[in-house]
């Protein structure tokens, strides 16, 4: 990433992702020149205009509904000028997520029960040791 580039996402609503981006040290004359790709194809139709209030400048990403499928799909924003990755973004969608999250519960839930019994074990003899 770019240090002197500075992109950060202000949400993802209605298909369209929104980022502001700043120049620490632009001169008065910059403009960025942003391109967006998913699995090295260009995505288009983003948007970048210049907030003066903000004094940044606003980044849309509308996300095809071709690009979206089952598993994550990541898309690399990157400044052409500076030639600099400034980020990225991914959707996570279909079985693949609903997997990962049954794995995930059942990892808690076995996790949840040994904690339950190593407690119950620790209450158990620290009520022997003061019976004692």
């Amino acid at each position: 990433m770019s240090d002197a580039i500075e992109l950060t996402k202000l949400r993802l609503v209605e298909g369209v992702w929104h980022g502001a981006l700043k120049h620490k040290s632009a001169p008065a004359d910059w403009s960025p020149k942003i391109e967006v790709t998913h699995l090295d194809f260009p995505v288009e139709g983003v948007e970048v205009e210049q907030d003066r209030v903000e004094e940044c400048w606003t980044v849309r990403v509308p996300i095809p509904a071709d690009r979206i499928a089952d598993g994550v799909q990541t898309f690399v924003i990157r400044d052409s000028r500076a030639e600099a990755v400034l980020g990225s973004f991914s959707i996570v969608a279909g079985d693949a997520l609903a997997e990962d999250i049954r794995a995930e519960m059942s990892l808690l839930r076995a996790e949840l029960d040994m904690l339950k019994k190593a407690f119950r074990r620790h209450c158990v003899e620290t009520l022997g040791d003061n019976q004692g």
